[in-house]
């Protein structure tokens, strides 16, 4: 499939907003529908590097305390990848925050099969894009390559 721009490309009209700048593109406000959609689509965020500190915040917020994400010495000495992990439904929202638009077209139903493939280590950076990777009447299936 060959790539296409998406981002900055199309202008909305703002209520009380003079028309020589409410024709300018925007970044992050994209006019899609459904049908824009096609099977190999992929959408890129913006970079975003999750701190120990954030880490260590969603863990207390949402008690996750497992080891390979609260304690860093077990995630050094006793765990697969030698550093703490980052908690998967933090990398999951934060990925759905970078990568969600401000288009007024679209909104999530909800979540089916959520699957953690690839540990992120915390303070590494990590870029989320999402895929289209199936399009069906009632399922849209999103791969995030990030």
């Amino acid at each position: 499939m060959k790539t296409r721009a998406t981002v900055g490309v199309s202008a909305r009209p703002v209520k009380g907003m003079p028309e020589e700048h409410s024709a300018i593109p925007v970044w992050n406000a994209e006019d899609w529908y459904y049908e824009d959609f096609e099977v190999g689509h992929t959408i890129r965020s913006l970079r975003r590097t999750i701190s120990e500190g954030e880490a260590m915040l969603f863990n207390s917020l949402v008690m996750d305390l497992h080891p390979y994400v609260a304690d860093d010495t077990f995630a050094k000495e006793e765990g697969h990848f030698g550093k703490r992990l980052v908690a998967g439904a933090q990398v999951f929202s934060y990925g759905l925050g970078l990568v969600a638009t401000n288009c007024l077209n679209s909104f999530s139903y909800g979540y089916d099969k959520l699957r953690f493939i690839k540990p992120l280590l915390s303070a590494t950076p990590s870029t989320p894009c999402a895929k289209t990777s199936l399009k069906s009447p009632n399922t849209t299936i999103w791969v995030w390559c990030g």
